[in-house]
């Protein structure tokens, strides 16, 4: 995709209150996106919405992932408003940092919520409208251990594989009817999402990890995923020297596995 075809395309942001979901929205503005930005934090939201080019064109939907009856009433008000969402982009998530067997059932079934049946509630709504106009682009951000897992997200990394799962398939069968989907794995990114990460009570973390805070710049990630979009990628990774576990869990499984044994991992 040309990056000009963006120009007045309607594309809807989950998590688009900060990190990687706020650089995305003014990478999308910036190529003439009508934008609709989502997160359960109205302030916030607003406060980017202000920063994206022709700010008053975009607009500001409260939404929270993991209240699933919500989802389609939200959808059905967006479609009504807006005609259409041409890019639909899964950004919504929450992490975790605990040992599984410390961590509460209500906290790993409240990171499925948001980060798995969130996305796909919010993609099934949307998804029959794409499937009536044969166009639209969905885009996925899950993370590299979608892939493989690591100690103290054993929660996170079960979200994130389930996304594989379901987005693989929903990419087999909407091809012939002209929709993409792409998945994102990042590694390392400098966002405060480390700082929110639930701890085995539920309550969050509220430190930053160092492997976060040396990572790539959210504007940097928001730079690789849009070009991946304009290849129309089925997937790509985003990150620094922490993607070579990816080629290191594929190729050499039981290497891969001594390393997560002792390896320093936030």
């Amino acid at each position: 995709m040309h990056p000009a075809a963006y120009q007045d395309k309607v594309v809807w942001i989950t998590g688009a209150s900060s990190g990687i979901g706020a650089a995305l929205a003014e990478a999308f503005a910036a190529r003439g996106a009508a934008l609709i930005l989502s997160a359960r934090r109205h302030t916030e939201l607003q406060t980017v919405r202000l920063r994206c080019k022709r700010s008053e064109r975009h607009r500001v939907v409260p939404l929270d992932l993991a209240d699933a009856a919500s989802i389609p009433n939200v959808a059905n008000k967006v479609l009504a408003e807006c005609g259409r969402v041409d890019v639909l982009v899964n950004n919504g998530g929450v992490t975790q940092r605990s040992l599984a067997k410390d961590t509460r059932m209500e906290v790993d079934r409240r990171i499925m919520e948001v980060n798995y049946f969130g996305a796909v509630g919010l993609t099934k709504a949307v998804l029959p409208s794409m499937l009536g106009r044969r166009c639209g682009d969905i885009v996925v951000i899950s993370s590299l251990v979608g892939h493989f897992s690591t100690p103290l997200r054993s929660a996170y990394a079960a979200s994130k594989h389930a996304l594989h799962g379901f987005f693989d398939a929903l990419r087999a069968e909407v091809y012939a009817e002209g929709l993409h989907v792409m998945l994102v794995c990042p590694g390392f990114i400098r966002t405060d999402i480390s700082l929110h990460a639930l701890t085995a009570d539920g309550s969050p973390q509220n430190s930053m990890d160092a492997g976060q805070a040396g990572g790539l710049s959210p504007e940097e990630c928001a730079t690789r995923i849009l070009a991946g979009l304009d290849r129309r990628m089925d997937e790509i990774a985003v990150g620094g020297r922490e993607k070579r576990y990816l080629l290191l869990h594929r190729f050499f499984p039981a290497l891969f596995r001594r390393a997560m044994r002792s390896s320093r991992v936030t």
